[in-house]
C-alpha cells in the first residue's frame, strides 16, 4: 500500500501501459529518397545532353508546339506542366533564364536584363519559338530514347539527341542536398574548336566566357574541378582625373548590386565619391564622379577591393552519369560530349542508309514488278494466299541482286500499287531514281568510313553558320594582388597621448598624429625601449613615454629605425638600426636588452633608410676627457629589431642631439614594368626600367600623341595605349613624326619635357591628327618609302636622321615639314650608336645597403662616410630628445 501526500491510502490499481510503436522503418530511407530525387531531377544536369530535367521538358514541350511562329510563354508552360511535375513559376523562371543566354531560345518581348538584374515581363506577355541552332543540334525523334511521364499520360525523352557540348556552352548552377554543381559557361567558338581538336588526337584548353564580359583571371581554374577558384573583375576605365566608367561588370553581379557595393563602400569610408551615374542601357555604363584630390588609380584598386568590381567564383563540375553524381573536370565533359556527338552522328547516318536502302529495295522490286509485268500472272488467281505466290514467283528471276529477300510485306506493297501508276510507268526515270539512291547510298558509307571527318566538317558548318557574333566577351588576365591597406581611404584622424599612452581615433584634444583608416595597424615605440602593433581604434592603451606613432606598413624593408639607447640603470648605451617587417598584433615587443630601467636617448623613423649625424654629450663624471663626439649612423649595419647594437659609450649620457640630417644609405630602387597586369612592380616582373632615386620619374608618350612624367608609384594603373614607358633622362630629347591633317604633310619635331608635372599634347590638336612613329634615341633613323607614281617608276627610299634634320624645340612647337612628295609608309630603323656620358661620381660618398641585405656580418660596419648628393627629405622622421 502507498500513501498520497495527504497520508492517505490508495488502492492499489493497474497503470495502462503504453504502447511503443516502432516507426523506423516508416522514415529510415525518406532523407536518401529525397536527396536522390532532388540530385537527379531537379538540381543537377545529365552528361548527355547538359539538361536538368526541366529543361529538357522545355525543350521537348516547345518542339511539340513549334510550327515556326512565335508562341505565348504563358502556353509554353501550361504545355510543359504536361512533363513537368511542378508549379508554373519554376517552369517560366527556368525558361526565362534559357532564353537569356540567347542560344537556344528566340524571344521577343521584355525578357529581363541579365546586366540590371531586371525580372523578364509576365509568361502571357512575352513570347518564344526554338532557334535554328536548338532544331539543328537538339532533336531526332528516331535517335530518342523515351520514358512515361510522371502521371503515365504522356510520354517523354529520357536525354535530348544533343549534338554540341551544350552543357559548356550554357553552364549550370544547382544546389541538391549535400552536393551542388556550379559549371562556368564558355565561349561558342572555342569549344567548336576544342571539340575539333580532341577528334584530331590533339590537346586542348577551354576557359570560361561570361555573358557580362568583364575581366578574368583564370590561373587556378584547375580545369571547373573543385577547389579551383575563378577572380572575375569590372572593367573601369579612367575618363578624367574626376571620373571612372565601368564598362563591363563581373559575372554574377547586376548593375543594381554593383552599385549599391560602391554606396556601401563609401559610406563605411573605405573609398570616396562623389557621385555615381547608371546610364546603362544595351550595353553597362555607370560613371563614378570622384572629388578632387582623390587619385582615380588608388580608386580603381579600392573598388575591386571593397566592391563587387571584383568577385571569386569557385566551379564545381557535377554532373549525372549513369543516374548517379560524378565531378568531372570541363575538359573530360567536353571530350565526353564530343564523343557522344561522333556517336550521334554515326547513328544518324546508320539510320539514313537504312532507309535509302530500303527505298533502293523497293524502286528496284517496283520496277522488276512493272517492266517484267509480273502483275499479269495474279489475274487468274482467285485467293489472296495464290496471288502472294504468284507475284514472288514471277520475282524469283529477277531478284538476285538484291541486298536482301523479298518478303511477304514487299509483295503486299507490290499489289497496292495503283493501275495509272503502272501505265504511266517510266523505265528511265525508274532507273534514274535507282541511281540517285545508290549515290546517296554511296554518300553514307563514305561518312560512315570517315566519321571523324565528317564530325569535323559537321563542327565547322556549325560555326560558320552560328558562330559569327559568338565571340569572346570576357578579356583574360593575371590580377596583380591588391592590398587593401595601401588603397583604403584614410577617413579618420589618429592622435595620440604620449605621457598617459592611449592612442585612437577618439582622442580629438589630444596630439594628431596622422590620417588613418579603420582596418590600417599602428606601430608606437615607448620610451623604456618597448614597440607594439596594434590595430586602429577608439582608443588603446600602450605604455607611457610614447616616442614614435605611425601607420604601420607590413613588408616595409625601406623605413629603417634609428635608435640609441642605455642597458639598464647604469649600463653602457648601444645604437642599433632594423627594419620591421611583420610582428604579432598586440604582442610588446623590448627592443632593448630587457634590463630594468633601460631608456631610449635618441629615436627616428626614416621612410627611405636615411642615417644622420648625431652629437652625444655626456655627463661630467670623474675624469672624462671628451664629453662631446659625433656618431654617425651610416657607420651602422641594418639589422634586426632583436639585435643589440654596437657599443656608443660606457659613461653616463647627458643628451644627444641631431648634428646633421642624412641620406638615404638604401640602393635606389630598382623597378620593372609587367605587360600582363600593366604594372610596375618590385618583384622583378617582366621588362626592367631602371633604378630610380627619389627624384626619378617614368615617361610615358601615348599613341594619341600626348607626353607627360609620373612617379614610379606602384599604385599606377597603365589601360591606355603606350609608345614609350621607360625611365625618363631630362636632357634625353623625344623625336616624333605625325600627320599635320590641314596640310597634308608629315612633320618632323624634336622636344625635352620640359613641365614633368604636365600632361601635354606634341601633334596637331585636328581630329584627324595622328603620331606616326616615336623614338627616344638621341640619335634616331627614319626610313621614308614613297608612293609609286602613276606610269613612273618607284623611287628610292630616304633614310633621314632625325637629330641632324632638326633641332630640338618647343614642345608646342609644329616642327618641319618631313617631305613634299606622298608618302606610303615611314620605318622607324635602329639608331645610330652614341655613347652616353658617365656622371660624375661626388668625392665624397657612402656606400649604399641593398634594403633586402638586413644581415648581421660585423666586417661591413666600416661603410663609408661621405655624403652621396644632397640630403634627402626626411619630413616623416620624428626625432625625440631625453635629458637624464
Amino acid at each position: 500500500m502507498e500513501e498520497n501526500h495527504e497520508g492517505n491510502p490508495q488502492e492499489e490499481f493497474e497503470q495502462p501501459r503504453e504502447e511503443l510503436i516502432k516507426v523506423t522503418g516508416m522514415y529510415k530511407d525518406w532523407f536518401l529518397d529525397y536527396a536522390s530525387y532532388v540530385i537527379l531531377e531537379r538540381a543537377v544536369p545529365a552528361i548527355e545532353d547538359g539538361f536538368k530535367p526541366v529543361q529538357r521538358r522545355i525543350m521537348h514541350s516547345m518542339k511539340d508546339l513549334d510550327d515556326g511562329r512565335y508562341n505565348k510563354v504563358a502556353n509554353i508552360v501550361g504545355h510543359t506542366m504536361q512533363y513537368h511535375p511542378h508549379g508554373d513559376a519554376s517552369i517560366g523562371d527556368a525558361m526565362v533564364q534559357i532564353g537569356q543566354k540567347e542560344l537556344l531560345i528566340d524571344t521577343q518581348g521584355n525578357w529581363g536584363n541579365v546586366l540590371t538584374g531586371d525580372r523578364a515581363a509576365a509568361p502571357r506577355y512575352i513570347e518564344a519559338r526554338l532557334s535554328k541552332f536548338a532544331l539543328e543540334v537538339l532533336f531526332n525523334q528516331k535517335l530518342t530514347e523515351w520514358q512515361l511521364s510522371y502521371d503515365g499520360r504522356k510520354s517523354e525523352p529520357v536525354n535530348l539527341p544533343v549534338k554540341f557540348p551544350m552543357l559548356l556552352a550554357q553552364g549550370a548552377e544547382g544546389i541538391a542536398v549535400g552536393l551542388s554543381t556550379r559549371i562556368l559557361p564558355h565561349n561558342f567558338n572555342e569549344l567548336i574548336e576544342a571539340s575539333i581538336k580532341h577528334l584530331k588526337g590533339k590537346n586542348f584548353t577551354i576557359f570560361p566566357d561570361f555573358p557580362t564580359g568583364g575581366v578574368a583571371d583564370i590561373s587556378n581554374y584547375n580545369d571547373g574541378k573543385r577547389g579551383g577558384r575563378v577572380r572575375v573583375r569590372a572593367k573601369i576605365n579612367n575618363i578624367d582625373k574626376n571620373t571612372l566608367s565601368i564598362t563591363e561588370i563581373p559575372y554574377g553581379t547586376t548593375t543594381s548590386t554593383l552599385i549599391d557595393s560602391v554606396l556601401k563602400a563609401n559610406d563605411k569610408g573605405k573609398i570616396k565619391i562623389k557621385k555615381i551615374e547608371d546610364n546603362t542601357a544595351a550595353e553597362v555604363e555607370i560613371l563614378i564622379h570622384l572629388p578632387n584630390n582623390i587619385s582615380p588609380d588608388k580608386t580603381i584598386d579600392a573598388l575591386y577591393a571593397f566592391t563587387q568590381c571584383e568577385n571569386s567564383l569557385a566551379p564545381l563540375g557535377c554532373v549525372i552519369i549513369d543516374n548517379k553524381p560524378e565531378f568531372l573536370g570541363v575538359s573530360e565533359i567536353l571530350r565526353r560530349s564530343t564523343d557522344h556527338t561522333l556517336y550521334l552522328l554515326k547513328r544518324e547516318l546508320e539510320i539514313k542508309l537504312e532507309e535509302f536502302e530500303e527505298q533502293w529495295h523497293f524502286a528496284s522490286l517496283e520496277r522488276i514488278f512493272i517492266e517484267n509485268r509480273i502483275y499479269r500472272d495474279i489475274e487468274e488467281e482467285e485467293t489472296w494466299p495464290g496471288v502472294i505466290e504468284a507475284i514472288d514467283k514471277g520475282l524469283k528471276p529477277f531478284t538476285k541482286h538484291l541486298k536482301r529477300e523479298v518478303t511477304e510485306e514487299d509483295i503486299v506493297r507490290l499489289t497496292e500499287i495503283r493501275i495509272k501508276r503502272i501505265s504511266k510507268f517510266d523505265i528511265d526515270k525508274a532507273q534514274q531514281k535507282i541511281e540517285a539512291l545508290e549515290g546517296e547510298i554511296a554518300r553514307i558509307k563514305h561518312y560512315l568510313d570517315n566519321l571523324v571527318e565528317f564530325a569535323i566538317d559537321y563542327f565547322k558548318k556549325l560555326k560558320k553558320d552560328y558562330g559569327q557574333e559568338q565571340n569572346r566577351k570576357t578579356e583574360l588576365r593575371i590580377f596583380e594582388d591588391i592590398e587593401a591597406t595601401k588603397v583604403v581611404i584614410r577617413n579618420t584622424k589618429l592622435y595620440v597621448n604620449r605621457k598617459e599612452g592611449f592612442v585612437g581615433t577618439a582622442l580629438k584634444k589630444e596630439e594628431y598624429v596622422t590620417e588613418c583608416s579603420d582596418i590600417d595597424d599602428v606601430i608606437v615605440f615607448t620610451a623604456d625601449g618597448k614597440m607594439m602593433i596594434t590595430k586602429v581604434d577608439t582608443k588603446t592603451f600602450i605604455g607611457k613615454d610614447i616616442i614614435h606613432v605611425a601607420i604601420f606598413k607590413k613588408k616595409d624593408k625601406r623605413t629603417i629605425y634609428n635608435m640609441i639607447y642605455r642597458d639598464g640603470k647604469n649600463g653602457a648605451s648601444y645604437i642599433k638600426r632594423f627594419s620591421v617587417t611583420s610582428v604579432t598584433r598586440d604582442r610588446e615587443y623590448d627592443l632593448t636588452q630587457g634590463k630594468k630601467d633601460s631608456r631610449v636617448h635618441y629615436f627616428s623613423a626614416n621612410p627611405n633608410g636615411e642615417a644622420e649625424v648625431v652629437l652625444v654629450l655626456l655627463r661630467q663624471v670623474g675624469s672624462i676627457k671628451k664629453l662631446k663626439f659625433d656618431v654617425d649612423f651610416a657607420d651602422i649595419l641594418i639589422k634586426g629589431r632583436n639585435v643589440k647594437g654596437n657599443i656608443v659609450t660606457k659613461y653616463a649620457v647627458k643628451r644627444i642631439e641631431l648634428k646633421e640630417e642624412g641620406v638615404s644609405t638604401l640602393k635606389p630602387r630598382r623597378i620593372w614594368f609587367d605587360e600582363t597586369v600593366k604594372r610596375l612592380n618590385v618583384d622583378e616582373r617582366g621588362e626592367l626600367l631602371g633604378e630610380f632615386k627619389g627624384d626619378d620619374r617614368i615617361l610615358i608618350v601615348t599613341a594619341d600623341g600626348i607626353a607627360k612624367t609620373i612617379k614610379p608609384e606602384l599604385t599606377t594603373r597603365f589601360d591606355e595605349e603606350m609608345l614609350v614607358l621607360e625611365k625618363w633622362v631630362p636632357k634625353k630629347p623625344v623625336s616624333a613624326i605625325y600627320w599635320e591633317p590641314e596640310k597634308e604633310r608629315f612633320y618632323v619635331k624634336r622636344f625635352l619635357i620640359e613641365n614633368p608635372d604636365k600632361e601635354e599634347k606634341f601633334i596637331s590638336e585636328h581630329e584627324n591628327s595622328y603620331l606616326e612613329i616615336v623614338s627616344t634615341d638621341y640619335y634616331p633613323m627614319a626610313e621614308v618609302v614613297y608612293t609609286k607614281p602613276r606610269g613612273k617608276e618607284q623611287p628610292p627610299n630616304d633614310e633621314v636622321n632625325l637629330e641632324e634634320f632638326i633641332s630640338i624645340k618647343g614642345i608646342k612647337a609644329q616642327g618641319n615639314q618631313l617631305t613634299s612628295e606622298k608618302v606610303k609608309q615611314i620605318n622607324l630603323m635602329d639608331p645610330l650608336p652614341y655613347e652616353e656620358e658617365e656622371e660624375e661620381t661626388p668625392a665624397e660618398e657612402i656606400e649604399v645597403v641593398d634594403e633586402e641585405n638586413l644581415t648581421e656580418d660585423k666586417n661591413r660596419a666600416d661603410a663609408g662616410k661621405a655624403i652621396n648628393g644632397k640630403a634627402s627629405e626626411n619630413s616623416e622622421s620624428q626625432t625625440k630628445l631625453f635629458d637624464e
